[in-house]
């Protein structure tokens, strides 16, 4: 068994967990999303650049007006879009709850494959319908978490006064804006790895592709960021320390580093595969933002998150059950190899004849 794509999407996850800790920091403090996300791409851009230019340099495919609309939708689905709506979200929540939405990605990504025909469906059997009961009760677990907060498990105080009305008056219209805008975050991060599926073969250079994409995310955002921002250095510089950690882990380890593994995990065991393990993002990420941003834990969040964690599994065993139900083709035995040799010779020495 290959351990190395397990390896890396749980280096991912706990990186990916991290990050989304620091990013509720640095909002605490005052940082501009848009403005994040701008130098969080530019820093993935300069990273990354360099690497893809002298490792890909002789094997890189040329660029044609095809691969540049598949990389400017990556660009869009994967970087800009995903990223504007989960830091949208995580404003207006929790960090511990914008992870469980993390979870949603890989039952969207199996309803999204099937009109691409990159995933099938069969409810007469246990695997269709494993597959089917997974992703409604994991769309129940979504809504549950979205529309019902219930009693705090935790007696700490949370530091994010958005979080703490999320139950009262207006927080309540805040948190659903926010569930919405993690909820549509998902389903274009879903979209994003059926893509990079379809990437990896029109266009196979891991690192060329992923510059490609940081840099055309950081274009479309810095318009974003000059119609909806005040252009002036306090605005867009990091003022303080924690805001330039954010920005240089985010930009360099998150996404630069992040990223190129996922698209590595595609490439070798497929989109399904390495979204299975986003559910552990949320794990991780409570862990570290009860601890540090002493953020409550609400019933809501829990019931809801492991309704989302127990369809994601129904949804892999029936992937799985699915794949080990397959009807493998016997290997050609060395009889028919041999007459197939003799068969080729045969005709050689007839055209040789001729």
């Amino acid at each position: 068994m290959d351990w190395k794509p397990m390896v890396t999407m749980l280096a991912v996850v706990t990186v990916f967990a991290v990050m989304n800790t620091l990013t509720k920091m640095a909002f605490n403090e005052g940082m501009h999303t848009t403005v994040l996300i701008v130098l969080r791409q530019l820093t993935a851009t300069l990273f990354l650049a360099p690497i893809a230019y002298f490792k890909e340099r002789k094997t890189r495919p040329k660029m044609t007006t095809e691969i540049f609309v598949y990389l400017f939708l990556s660009a869009l689905l994967g970087a800009s879009l995903t990223q504007w709506l989960f830091f949208f979200g995580l404003r207006y929540t929790t960090a511990t709850f914008a992870s469980a939405f993390i979870n949603m990605t890989p039952m969207f990504t199996f309803l999204l494959a099937l009109p691409f025909k990159i995933e099938k469906l069969d409810v007469a059997t246990g695997s269709g319908a494993a597959k089917l009961t997974g992703t409604a009760v994991g769309l129940a677990g979504a809504i549950l978490m979205a529309l019902y907060q219930g009693p705090a498990l935790t007696g700490t105080p949370t530091t994010d006064h958005h979080a703490t009305a999320g139950a009262h008056g207006g927080g309540a219209w805040r948190w659903a804006i926010g569930s919405a805008a993690l909820l549509g975050g998902s389903a274009s991060w879903s979209l994003w790895f059926i893509l990079q599926s379809k990437i990896g073969t029109k266009y196979p250079a891991l690192y060329s592709s992923t510059a490609w994409m940081f840099l055309l995310s950081t274009a479309q955002m810095a318009a974003v960021g000059a119609a909806t921002e005040a252009m002036t250095l306090q605005v867009w510089l990091p003022g303080t320390a924690l805001k330039v950690v954010t920005v240089l882990f985010v930009g360099v380890v998150g996404s630069g580093l992040g990223f190129l593994a996922m698209s590595w995990c595609v490439e070798r065991r497929g989109p399904v595969f390495t979204t299975a393990f986003m559910p552990l993002i949320q794990m991780i990420a409570a862990g570290i933002n009860v601890t540090v941003l002493h953020e409550q834990l609400h019933l809501g969040s829990v019931v809801g998150s492991a309704l989302v964690v127990v369809g994601l599994y129904l949804v892999l065993w029936g992937k799985s059950n699915e794949a080990s139900s397959k009807p493998k083709l016997p290997p050609p035995s060395h009889s028919k190899l041999a007459l197939d040799e003799e068969t080729e010779h045969g005709d050689s020495r007839i055209m040789q004849s001729v």
